[in-house]
C-alpha cells in the first residue's frame, strides 16, 4: 500500500477576508478609531457623565449618539473592518450634512460663524475617508452576496 501526500489540495481553501487588507491599513483604522474615541471621551463624555445635566431635546439626542458612536469605535480598536459599517455611516452622514446645510449656504453668500465651527467639525470626515479600505468596502459590501432571505 503506498501513500501519497499531495501537497495542493483539490479545493483551495477560502482566503480570509482580512488578508486583502494590510496590516498598516489595519493600523491606520485602528488609529481613526482612537482619534475618534479620544476626541469624543474628551468633548462629549464629560457632559454625559455630569449629574444633574440638562439637555435641550437635540443637544441631549446628539450628545447620547455621539457617545454611543465613540463606544462602538473603541469596539473598532479590536475588530477594525468589523466595525467598518461605523465609520460608513460617520462618512454618509457627515458628507450628506455638508452637502445639504452649510454648502448651499455658502454658495448663497450666508455663513456664520456657529455654522462654520460645525463645518470644520465635520470636515474631519476627509480622515476617515483616507483611512477606510475602500476595495475591502467595494469586495465585501458590494460583490459579495448578501445573507440569504429565506
Amino acid at each position: 500500500m503506498m501513500l501519497t501526500l499531495n501537497p495542493t489540495p483539490a479545493v483551495a481553501p477560502a482566503q480570509s477576508s482580512t488578508a486583502e487588507v494590510s496590516l498598516l491599513r489595519l493600523y491606520v483604522l485602528r488609529a481613526m478609531y482612537l482619534f475618534i474615541t479620544a476626541g469624543l471621551g474628551a468633548v462629549v463624555w464629560p457632559s454625559v457623565l455630569q449629574a444633574g445635566q440638562h439637555w435641550e431635546l437635540m443637544e441631549g439626542t446628539v450628545s447620547c449618539m455621539l457617545a454611543a458612536f465613540s463606544l462602538l469605535c473603541l469596539l473598532g480598536l479590536r475588530y477594525p473592518l468589523q466595525m467598518l459599517p461605523v465609520l460608513l455611516w460617520e462618512v454618509l452622514w457627515k458628507t450628506l450634512w455638508l452637502a445639504r446645510v452649510p454648502l448651499p449656504q455658502w454658495l448663497a453668500g450666508r455663513v456664520d460663524p456657529t455654522l462654520m465651527a460645525s463645518v470644520f467639525a465635520c470636515s474631519m470626515v476627509l480622515l476617515v475617508y483616507l483611512a477606510v479600505p475602500w476595495g475591502y468596502v467595494f469586495n465585501t459590501f458590494v460583490r459579495t452576496p448578501g445573507a440569504r432571505w429565506r
